[in-house]
C-alpha cells in the first residue's frame, strides 16, 4: 500500500490514518524563526519549515503533522483522544516516525515534522519517546529539516531539555485559560505541570540566545522559540481574560506565539458548552487582538477600555479602539509619527514605514496611499492627507461605526453576541482572582 507514493505496510498505513486524524486539533505550529543549517545531511530548516504555516514572505509550507500516540491516560472533557472515548488507538515507534519523515521529505511532500502525543502510560514515558524520535532523526538520519516537538506537562524536565537541543520549536499547551476550568475539564492536569516547563524553556531559550550573541557556535536550544495553544469556547472565560493571559505569556514566559483554537464539539459533557459549530469568528478576532499586542504596541487593557469583556465581533479590534478615541482622529499622515500611523485602521507597519520614507522627499497624497496598499475603504475615516478628509463631512464615531459594520459583510445582531447559553455556567470570579492568571502575570508557578 502507498501513501503519496511512499510504500507502507497495512499496519503502518492504519497507524498513519489514525494518528494524523488525531493530531488535527492541535494548531500551535509555526515555522518562522529557525536558523538550523545543514552540515551534510538532508533538509534545511533555515530556508523552509513546517506545513500549513505561513512564513514572513507569504509562503505556505508543508508538514507531516502526527501524534506519536493517541493512547491517552487522561480524561479531558473537550479532547477527542480522551481515555474514555471509544475510538481506534495506535502508537508509532520512534523508528517508524523517523522513517516516515525522511521518506515523505525525500519525495518533497513535506518540509518538516510537527510531532505531538497523547500521554501514554505517563508524561515522562511519553516525553522520552518524543526525545528518542528527534534524536534518531537528527543523529541517525541526519535530518536537518524543521522539527516542532510537544513538551509534555509533568515530564522530567531533563528529558524536555535534551529534546529541545534537537527541536526547532517546542510547545507546552495551556489549553484552558483558568485553573478553575482546568479542574473541571482536565482534572488530571496541574497548573504547575504546565507553567513550570514553559517557564524553564523560556529561560533556556534566552540563555541560548545570549550564548549565541557571545559567539558560541556549538549547540542549539529551540532556536525558533516556544509556543502554546488556548482552546476558545470550551470554558466561560471572556476575551479580556484570554488576551490578558496571552500578553503575560509574551512578557513573562518568553513566548514566541500563542495560538487560539476554536472549540470543536467532538464530545458532549455536562461542563461543556452546548454549541453545534466552532466559534471561528471569535477565534479570528482573538488573533487580531493578539497581533496588535505583538506587533503594534497595544496593551491588552487598551482593547477593553469601555468595560467590555469580549471583543466586538462585527469589527476588528483596532477599528474599535480608534472609534473609542475620537480625540486622536483623524490623523494627518504627513505630520504623524510611525507609532501614530500604525494605529490607523487600514494601515499596517509596512505602509507606515513607506510613508515615513516617502515624506523625506515631500508630502504624500491619497494616490500614494492607495499605491502602497493602505486599505482606504477603512482608513479614509481615520486619516487626512494634506488636510483633506474623505470620510464624510466630519469624523463622527457612531456614524463611522455604522458605515464600517455595513460594509464589513458581518450579519450579526447589534447587541454583543452571547458566548454561552444563559445559565449554563455559574457567574465566575473576577479575572484577577484567577490563580493561573496571577501566576503567569507574576512569572511564577506556585499555587
Amino acid at each position: 500500500m502507498t501513501e503519496f507514493g511512499v510504500s507502507l505496510n497495512m499496519e503502518l498505513h492504519e497507524k498513519l490514518e489514525i494518528l494524523t486524524a488525531a493530531a488535527k486539533y492541535d494548531v500551535s505550529c509555526s515555522s518562522s524563526g529557525s536558523n538550523r543549517g545543514n552540515d551534510g545531511g538532508i533538509g534545511n530548516a533555515a530556508r523552509s519549515g513546517i506545513c500549513h504555516s505561513w512564513t514572513s514572505d507569504g509562503r505556505c509550507l508543508s508538514l507531516l503533522k502526527i501524534l506519536l500516540s493517541n493512547k491517552c491516560t487522561y480524561n479531558c472533557s473537550y479532547c477527542v483522544n480522551s481515555a474514555d472515548n471509544d475510538l481506534p488507538r495506535a502508537s508509532f515507534t520512534p523508528e517508524e516516525v523517523a522513517e516516515l519523515t525522511v521518506n515523505f521529505y525525500r519525495r518533497n511532500y513535506i518540509e518538516g515534522l510537527f510531532l505531538s502525543s497523547a500521554v501514554e502510560k505517563s508524561p515522562s514515558y511519553t516525553m522520552e519517546r518524543l526525545y528518542r524520535t528527534a534524536n534518531k532523526l537528527r543523529e541517525e538520519k541526519e535530518f536537518h529539516g524543521y522539527i516542532h516537538l510537544k513538551a509534555i506537562p509533568g515530564a522530567d524536565y531533563r528529558t524536555i531539555r535534551k529534546a529541545g537541543e534537537y527541536a526547532d520549536r517546542m510547545s507546552v499547551n495551556i489549553e484552558l485559560p483558568s485553573e478553575d476550568s482546568l479542574k473541571k475539564l482536565a482534572p488530571a492536569k496541574k497548573k504547575s505541570d504546565i507553567l513550570e516547563p514553559m517557564q524553564r524553556i523560556g529561560r533556556d531559550v534566552e540563555q541560548w540566545k545570549k550564548l549565541k550573541e557571545d559567539g558560541a557556535r556549538d549547540g542549539k536550544f529551540v532556536p525558533a522559540g516556544q509556543s502554546t495553544q488556548l482552546i476558545v469556547g470550551a470554558s466561560p472565560e471572556p476575551d479580556s481574560q484570554i488576551i490578558n493571559l496571552s500578553e503575560n505569556l509574551y512578557d513573562k514566559f518568553n513566548m514566541k506565539r500563542v495560538y487560539y483554537s476554536a472549540f470543536v464539539p467532538v464530545r458532549q459533557g455536562k461542563n461543556l458548552p452546548g454549541v453545534e459549530t466552532p466559534p471561528l469568528l471569535r477565534e479570528h478576532r482573538l488573533y487580531q487582538a493578539d497581533w496588535l499586542i505583538r506587533r503594534y504596541n497595544f496593551a491588552s487593557t487598551e482593547l477593553f477600555e469601555g468595560g467590555e469583556t469580549n471583543l466586538d465581533y462585527r469589527l476588528d479590534p483596532k477599528a474599535i479602539w480608534a472609534l473609542n478615541h475620537p480625540e486622536k482622529f483623524p490623523i494627518e499622515v504627513n505630520a504623524s509619527t510611525y507609532d501614530e500611523l500604525i494605529r490607523i485602521p487600514g494601515l499596517g507597519r509596512k505602509s507606515a514605514s513607506r510613508i515615513i520614507k516617502a515624506r523625506r522627499g515631500g508630502s504624500v497624497d491619497y494616490d500614494f496611499l492607495d499605491e502602497i496598499g493602505v486599505v482606504l475603504k477603512r482608513g479614509k475615516y481615520f486619516l487626512t492627507c494634506k488636510g483633506q478628509y474623505r470620510g464624510g463631512a466630519e469624523f463622527k464615531p457612531k456614524e463611522v461605526k455604522r458605515k464600517l459594520i455595513r460594509t464589513s459583510g458581518k450579519k450579526v445582531e447589534e447587541k454583543q453576541l452571547s458566548l454561552f447559553e444563559p445559565g449554563q455556567f455559574q457567574e465566575g470570579k473576577e479575572e484577577t482572582d484567577d490563580p493561573l492568571l496571577e501566576a503567569v502575570a507574576g512569572g511564577g508557578t506556585n499555587s
